[in-house]
């Protein structure tokens, strides 16, 4: 099985300088927090109620039963040959995973061509301008499109009201039966999508066919759970993926730090944050394919990383850990992503990462072998005639990476010998266990986001929505937005 590589020779001093690099005694600085952080999340993974109740139960998703792997791969199957158009509804981990697996994986331009084998895939749920869900709607038919609801609460206000305008647009079309056309992955037991599922099948077992988001895994943790059906309706061998994601697992538990690429890539990140004000992390593929991967890591890091407390942690009988945020430690922590792609924004973003303020680390992702290829013609003196595209395309991130280091400005490079499903398991996982980590070393939660829950408790309020706790209500109430007039132009 291919093995993606981690080059992080960009990161050091002997390359890009000692203010803006990292060096060999700085690395050797970390080893006590290393080992601690290391052990710490290997108690803590070992332990299935630990795993379970801190959200840590996505270290096991590699590893899942052969016969509900098999299941979903035939039932995706069954779904593409009976469906034209299938809508996912769902956002974060729930939108992002999936749109990062399917432009990865599948054929570019996947709609557009009437020779693809697969229905037609749309993804909706995930913002609330009106225009695209309206315009979508308009355009299918509802006999012949599937609509898959991702939701574990079935609250979230962007995934609640599509689905509501959505279930309205099945019955209207299909009548009481509509809920055979309607497929939820949520909760197993609670939550208002699962009551939903559960009233459904009551009165038509077809009707609101599901499958549940396991308990313990995170949104942006959960693409080898809930996104495995997604896979398999787009015809990806689910099992490679998970070969892929299993083989990055065994690397990323060795202990040792030069052994475990995951650790070495918070590490670095970690020091050069820390000591060398690198706050901005940027994530460029050089592969169009991988341009929504990118998009899908701005999630993970900010969500996990961003953080206003130190984590606090109380440890009970038998190692069980409850995990607080300490109001008496604001930190106000977590390095800022920025999603870009080569060869598109060498003409854009570039400029300011050579040129600008000298506070980023840049991550590439190189890709060897490309699925399919395209040659320049020849013509005499053309000095790019008879070159291959993916020639090019190496080539301009090689002279990027020079280009940065030339400024003084720290990168690293993840390699795929090419772009598969086993290289892209590889690849979400390690990301995966590399923000886990340096949530570690920085100790914060990696696995909640109570920043995001402000928005939400304001939109709630405004809509008078039951039951919003009253310290929500207290705080909104007496802190309005400041508007006056005169600064309105």
């Amino acid at each position: 099985m291919s093995k993606i590589r981690f080059d992080f020779n960009g990161m050091f001093d002997f390359n890009v300088g000692r203010e803006n690099g990292v060096s060999l005694s700085e690395l050797s600085r970390m080893a006590k927090l290393v080992e601690a952080a290391h052990c710490h999340l290997r108690q803590l993974m070992t332990n299935p109620v630990n795993r379970k109740n801190l959200s840590l139960e996505w270290i096991r998703l590699p590893e899942q039963d052969k016969k509900d792997i098999k299941y979903i791969q035939n039932l995706g199957a069954k779904i593409a040959r009976k469906y034209k158009n299938v809508i996912f509804l769902g956002i974060g981990g729930s939108y992002l995973g999936l749109k990062a697996a399917q432009d990865a994986l599948a054929a570019a331009y996947f709609n557009e061509f009437k020779s693809r084998k697969t229905p037609r895939i749309y993804f909706e749920g995930n913002n609330l301008d009106p225009d695209t869900l309206g315009v979508l709607l308009k355009n299918l038919n509802p006999k012949e499109t599937l609509v898959v609801v991702i939701s574990k609460s079935g609250e979230t206000i962007e995934t609640k009201v599509s689905f509501e305008v959505v279930r309205d647009w099945l019955k209207n079309a299909l009548g009481r039966r509509y809920g055979r056309n309607v497929f939820a992955i949520t909760d197993p037991s609670l939550g208002t999508l699962r009551r939903i599922v559960n009233l459904g099948q009551a009165k038509d077992k077809l009707s609101f066919r599901n499958l549940p988001l396991l308990p313990g895994v995170g949104g942006r943790y959960s693409e080898l759970n809930m996104g495995l059906l997604h896979l398999a309706i787009i015809g990806v061998n689910i099992k490679e993926v998970l070969a892929g994601a299993k083989q990055m697992l065994k690397a990323c538990q060795n202990p040792l730090l030069w052994k475990n690429p995951a650790y070495m890539y918070a590490v670095l990140h970690t020091v050069l944050y820390t000591a060398k004000n690198k706050s901005i992390a940027v994530m460029m593929p050089f592969a169009e394919g991988l341009k929504s991967t990118a998009d899908w890591y701005v999630q993970l890091l900010a969500e996990s990383l961003g953080k206003k407390f130190e984590r606090k942690i109380e440890v009970g009988l038998g190692g069980i850990e409850k995990w607080y945020e300490d109001k008496n430690r604001i930190i106000n922590v977590g390095r800022t992503p920025v999603a870009c792609r080569g060869t598109n924004d060498l003409h854009s973003v570039q400029q300011n990462n050579v040129h600008g303020e000298n506070n980023k680390a840049v991550t590439f992702i190189r890709v060897e072998r490309f699925k399919g290829e395209v040659r320049i013609p020849r013509e005499k003196g053309s000095f790019v005639g008879n070159k291959k595209f993916s020639e090019l395309m190496k080539l301009a991130q090689a002279a990027t990476e020079w280009a940065l280091v030339r400024e003084n400005r720290p990168n690293c490079t993840i390699i795929l010998p090419e772009l598969t499903p086993s290289t892209w398991g590889q690849l979400i996982f390690f990301l995966e266990m590399a923000t886990a980590f340096e949530a570690e070393l920085l100790n914060v939660n990696a696995f909640d986001q109570p920043g995001v829950e402000g928005y939400k408790s304001y939109m709630y309020y405004k809509l008078q929505k039951p039951g919003i706790p009253k310290e929500a209500t207290k705080e909104i109430v007496k802190n309005p937005i400041v508007r006056k007039t005169k600064f309105i132009l």
